[in-house]
């Protein structure tokens, strides 16, 4: 069913981070830095496949992703939702039931037999087609992706996520020069401002995400080794 009402984008980012923050898919440790997919530190981490198990915010959170495609880019500007392989999968089926719309995903790489396709389900040429991921940090993992499915002859011009890092410039400008618009419900800066309003953590580790934040790459380098 396609939702109909819904809060503005700022009340939709506290309430994302608060779901986040209530079944513990935010992870912040400034003293013992986690190591990302890039192998650079971090004191913050977060788990969005999390939200798969949990009804009830799923639901909240696959309707808040919908209107705000749905508001930003148009009500009736997609013919297929793809999902990143393979966070992005569920996340995907579940907008694309909200939508209406087929469903389809995208391989990260050919599977190696058969018909060695990257797409799987049926995408046709000149579909305008909406890719879902979990969450996105600097954008370019997203590029493959979105090439994937401009190979089949339709169209990828936006992206939605839940969950965008926002502290990298050149996420959004890495995208926009590859023709696509980022969508996204919250970012770092909303869960560190809803930890703060619930005192989720101590002040300590607060006041260590937020040097962070502030300089991710300065901090990360710092941190390394």
């Amino acid at each position: 069913m396609i939702p109909s009402s819904f809060p503005d984008s700022t009340e939709i980012a506290r309430l994302t981070a608060r779901m986040l923050l209530e079944i513990k898919a935010v992870h912040f440790n400034s003293r013992e830095p986690f190591t990302l997919a890039s192998g650079l530190p971090s004191p913050t981490y977060i788990d969005c496949r999390k939200l798969i198990s949990f009804p009830r915010i799923r639901s909240t959170l696959m309707d808040f992703l919908t209107v705000t495609v749905m508001r930003d880019a148009g009500f009736e500007a997609f013919d297929n939702v793809a999902g990143g392989e393979t966070a992005g999968i569920p996340f995907g089926a579940l907008v694309a039931e909200r939508m209406a719309l087929p469903m389809t995903y995208v391989r990260k790489k050919p599977k190696g037999y058969g018909r060695n396709a990257r797409i799987e389900g049926e995408m046709s040429e000149g579909q305008r087609v909406l890719l879902v991921e979990d969450l996105t940090t600097d954008g370019g993992s997203k590029l493959s992706f979105v090439d994937a499915i401009r190979e089949t002859g339709a169209t990828c011009g936006h992206t939605a996520v839940i969950f965008y890092y926002g502290i990298f410039p050149e996420t959004e400008k890495t995208l926009g020069d590859h023709g696509v618009k980022l969508h996204h419900l919250c970012t770092w800066w909303d869960v560190l401002a809803e930890a703060k309003a619930q005192g989720a953590f101590d002040q300590e580790t607060l006041d260590g995400v937020e040097v962070f934040l502030n300089d991710p790459r300065g901090w990360q380098e710092a941190h390394k080794g």
